[in-house]
Order: structure tokens, then sequence, then C-alpha cells
């Protein structure tokens, strides 16, 4: 490289920018939802699915099909990359710590090391030796009123799993 070529170099380099990334999508996801004042169900409707899934989905759990990663693209503004890794295939398990740090997550940490061993034997004893699949899985969150304050209602429903012997 010759001595004037050095400016020249610095400024492509300077120039190059890193691929986008799943997380750079959530990311756009979330502040285009709050720029436009979208509520995740607003979002669902458009797409098709249930709050859940939807949500799951973009936050970067689930893997969308071209028209739905389209429909939520659109709606949100996200450029065509965005919707393409929308729709791939994604790297499951967002949290960033071994034991979540955020209060909400944190309390259902706390939940399953309170109950997890309650579920567990009750499954056991209802169905035998398997697990709860959370592949073949729906969740529905909902409020319910009451007059101590309202709660938090979160039905989960997956598949049962027997293990088998060979």
């Amino acid at each position: 490289m010759k001595k004037n070529d050095a400016p020249e170099a610095l400024l492509a380099a300077a120039n190059f920018s890193r691929p986008m990334t799943r997380t750079d999508v959530t990311e756009m996801v979330v502040m285009s939802r709050i720029k436009k004042g979208l509520t995740w169900t607003r979002i669902a409707k458009v797409v098709g699915q249930s709050k859940e899934w939807t949500t799951a989905a973009l936050l970067g759990q689930m893997q969308m099909t071209k028209p739905q990663a389209e429909a939520a693209g659109k709606l949100l503004g996200l450029p065509e990359y965005a919707v393409l890794l929308l729709q791939q295939v994604p790297y499951k398990g967002s949290l960033l710590t071994a034991v979540p740090t955020d209060p909400l997550i944190y309390r259902f940490y706390e939940l399953v090391n309170i109950y997890g061993t309650t579920f567990k034997e009750l499954i056991h004893e209802e169905f035998g030796d398997g697990i709860m699949s959370a592949i073949d899985f729906k969740m529905d969150l909902a409020r319910e009123p009451d007059p101590k304050g309202d709660r938090v209602s979160i039905t989960m429903s997956g598949k049962y799993l027997q293990y088998k012997t060979y």
C-alpha cells in the first residue's frame, strides 16, 4: 500500500458494516412497536396467530412463515433483510444469564424452583414417565379480575411425550 492509499483504505474499512443479526431484528421490532403505538395483540391479528406465539416469534424464539413475516414487516416497517431473518430457524433461549435478573422473569424461575418437583411428580402420577412438550405447546395469558387486585392467568398446554424403552 502506498502512503497516499492509506486514507482510502481506512475509509473503506470504516464503511464496512456487519450483517444484521436476529437480535438486531428483535430490537427493531420492539422499537417500531413502541414508535407506532402497537400492541402485541394488534400485531398478532395482522400476523394471524395468537398474541403469545406472535410475541415469541417477534422476540426471536419462533420461525415465521413468509406470509407471517411479510405481514409483520409491513405493519412494523421492517426492511427486507429483517423480514428474511424472521423466517429463519432461531437459536432458542433468550435469557442472558442462567438465573434471570429481570424481576418478572425471575418469578417464573422461582416458580419452577419451588413447584418444579411438584409439577414433575403430578405429571408422572397422571401420565407416567415422560415430559410436557414445549414444541407441541400452546399458551394463553389473560387478566383475571379480582376484588383484591387483578391476577395474571397463564394457561400452558403441552403434548405429553412418553419416554420409550429400546
